[in-house]
């Protein structure tokens, strides 16, 4: 799913038409780029993306003083029957995607077992450190966040922990892990 996408097509619909500074103002202003994984300086890309789809169209341009013309971007027909689907499936599609981490783990390589209880406890702490910083962050953002945001933010804090917990379990593991692939292995 394009988080984007949503964001864009959802902001037109809800807010009516604006040109690329005022979607970025708006993504400033409601924190995105903090409890999503948006970059503000990527709206304009997305911009000329949807509207190269048709999804939204220039309704008028505008100019303020001294600035610039400034093309006034409004949802489309299609782009609403977009946001509809992507909107559902957003929200009715469950799934979690691989990590490369499991195919790293599951199948190490001979020449660096050694290596792997310091690359463990490095992630794991790597892993801490990305939580206190979450934590931090979000104690700052926290009196900006509408209630649905608070809990997307703490969706983030739920899966860091998640993490956490199975680098701890990994780390335990690793003298087994490290026996086992040590270990002859029988052929048939």
């Amino acid at each position: 799913m394009s988080t984007i996408r949503l964001f864009v097509l959802d902001s037109l619909a809800r807010r009516g038409a604006m040109h690329g500074h005022q979607m970025r103002a708006l993504a400033d202003e409601e924190h995105v780029d903090q409890w999503t994984d948006i970059t503000v300086g990527s709206l304009y890309g997305a911009l000329k993306r949807l509207e190269a789809d048709g999804l939204i169209e220039a309704v008028r341009t505008e100019r303020e003083g001294n600035y610039p013309e400034r093309r006034v971007l409004g949802i489309t027909a299609a782009g609403r029957a977009a946001l509809s689907r992507l909107h559902a499936a957003t929200l009715s599609e469950v799934g979690l995607r691989p990590d490369p981490v499991d195919l790293a783990v599951a199948r190490p390589q001979p020449d660096t077992l050694d290596d792997l209880p310091d690359v463990v406890a490095a992630r794991l702490a790597a892993l801490r450190d990305a939580l206190d910083h979450h934590d931090q962050h979000r104690a700052q953002i926290d009196r900006y966040l509408t209630v649905a945001e608070r809990l997307s933010v703490s969706h983030t804090t739920d899966r860091l922990r998640a993490e956490i917990t199975f680098h701890e379990r990994l780390l335990a593991s690793v003298p087994e892990i490290v026996a086992d692939e040590r270990s002859p292995k029988d052929p048939s």
